[in-house]
């Protein structure tokens, strides 16, 4: 395609490469003026290495970018600032106990003439911001205090601030509840008709569906075309993504529960800062059942996790499985009763970056002497137990073995962690946002892997904000408000708006 001022951004024939790996194989990208563009992909195929170049993170070893039709180098990200560029990274780059304008302007302080911080000036210019463009963001308080959404929005906001014309949104929806969805694509569209131009990098077809205009598809870093989304479907563009048909609805049998599994019986937790975030909780969890936990973000789900985990001290009440007490014992106890868990966030609970993807693969089982001497690690073994799950769990690049865990995309650390959970055979399986940032083609191999599990016997508790994964792939629907289970349903016993309610606080009629 041509080059045209008609167009925010066009990159042409770029191509990336680390050591003998070619990430981006002469991909092409056409930004309309004044559009939602979204770029989709498998996982590991290239989409946000396209968009660190662009932000000026990476260079490419070929090809060119443009913006408004001038050639245009970015080395740095400020560079790609200057050139009216800004990027939301899926995760968030905030100060936690900054308020939201301390945020917003760091880095880029407003000052006074003797080089003095001029805090009221600079809130003056987050409020105005705020007012241009109806966030609903309190320019006084702390990032911990405020829900993910806000802090979204003040991502963004930080980029408007900076002056941003184009905005890279990389996974916007990722930990985001349905009314955070809808709220973002509203300011989405709003942003667009005040003139600026949004490039999202998603995995969720629904949302494209909602919010794009085009869609440029990359499968394995090669440029596969742009598809016009008004007139494409959702099985369409998962088709032209991984390269064959895939199912999205999920097929499984009934569930034929054994005996309880996880007994959860008066559980209270409290937080870092002493507030109960569990209330008297009870939950079973049967043998050959998936108990699915539906529930707006901040509601205990993490308490919890971490309480049956023995990450986080029970105020009171008691956890069993099968039948043995490990209400406040050890990470290595809950482990050694049977429990693995898929964490919510992968970087911070599930992974160790520097190490190889071999490391990582037996953090729970490096004193096994199926991988040494119980003080020294066998690496040819390890290597070799690691090549199997590469090729069963679909990591990639294949033969990954031996790099670091950090080179890895988001979604295949995301397999390498399940790979490692459901290796160990456990009887408890805890899948706490599983398909946080997967595409179709790997939620579609997650729910089969889950729903596997669940047939060999395993007890599994699910806890996801996406609500339509919880009615899909659950047996049983527990919603959580405030810490407490307001309600307990067979699946297909209730649609999604009694269960929005309920976990909107509200009551069932």
């Amino acid at each position: 395609m041509e080059v045209s001022s008609d167009y925010a951004v066009q990159m042409h024939g770029i191509v990336k490469r680390f050591g003998a790996y070619t990430a981006l194989d002469h991909v092409d990208l056409d930004v309309r003026k004044q559009t939602v563009h979204a770029i989709l992909g498998e996982n590991g195929a290239g989409k946000t290495t396209l968009m660190n170049i662009l932000y000026g993170l990476y260079q490419a070893d070929e090809g060119d970018i443009f913006m408004g039709g001038e050639k245009a180098t970015i080395t740095n990200p400020t560079e790609a600032i200057k050139h009216g560029i800004g990027m939301v990274h899926q995760h968030f780059m905030l100060v936690e106990n900054f308020t939201v304008t301390e945020n917003i302007i760091l880095g880029d302080e407003v000052c006074g003439a003797v080089g003095v911080l001029d805090m009221r000036k600079a809130r003056e210019e987050v409020m105005a911001l705020v007012d241009e463009y109806g966030f609903d963001v309190d320019p006084d308080a702390k990032i911990e205090d405020i829900t993910v959404g806000m802090q979204q929005r003040v991502e963004i906001l930080k980029a408007l601030y900076r002056g941003a014309e184009v905005l890279i949104l990389d996974e916007p929806t990722a930990v985001l509840t349905p009314q955070e969805i809808e709220k973002l694509i509203e300011i989405m569209h709003d942003l667009i008709a005040k003139g600026k131009t949004i490039i999202i990098i998603t995995h969720k077809l629904k949302e494209i569906m909602q919010s794009a205009d085009e869609c440029s598809i990359i499968r394995r870093g090669v440029y596969m075309g742009v598809v016009d989304v008004k007139n494409s479907s959702e099985t369409e563009l998962a088709s032209k993504m991984v390269g064959r048909n895939v199912n999205l609805t999920v097929e499984k049998t009934p569930a034929h529960p054994g005996d309880v599994m996880l007994e959860i019986r008066g559980l209270t937790v409290k937080d870092e800062r002493g507030i109960e975030q569990v209330r008297e909780l009870n939950l079973d969890v049967r043998a050959g059942e998936i108990v699915g936990i539906a529930g707006i973000d901040g509601n205990g789900q993490q308490e919890l996790v971490d309480a049956i985990t023995n990450l986080a001290h029970s105020e009171s009440g008691t956890i069993k499985m099968k039948g043995i007490e490990l209400t406040n014992k050890t990470p290595r106890n809950t482990f050694e009763a049977g429990v693995a868990t898929i964490p919510s966030d992968r970087h911070r609970w599930g992974l160790v970056l520097p190490f190889a993807v071999s490391e990582n693969t037996v953090l729970e089982r490096h004193v096994d002497t199926e991988f040494g001497s119980g003080i020294t690690l066998d690496y040819a073994k390890l290597r070799e137990y690691t090549r199997e799950l590469i090729k069963r769990f679909d990591i990639r690049p294949d033969g990954c073995e031996d790099e670091r865990m950090s080179g890895l995309s988001g979604g295949n650390q995301q397999k390498a962690i399940i790979a490692r959970m459901v290796s160990s055979e456990p009887d408890l399986l805890i899948a706490f946002q599983p398909t946080r940032g997967l595409d179709v083609g790997a939620i579609e191999f997650v729910h089969k892997t889950l729903i596997a599990e669940r047939d060999r016997g395993t007890a599994i508790l699910l806890i996801s904000f996406e609500l339509d994964e919880v009615m899909d792939v659950s047996d049983t629907i527990a919603v959580i408000y405030h810490g407490k289970i307001v309600g307990t349903f067979p699946q297909g016993t209730v649609d999604e708006n009694q269960l929005g309610l309920l976990m909107a606080g509200g009551e069932l009629k």
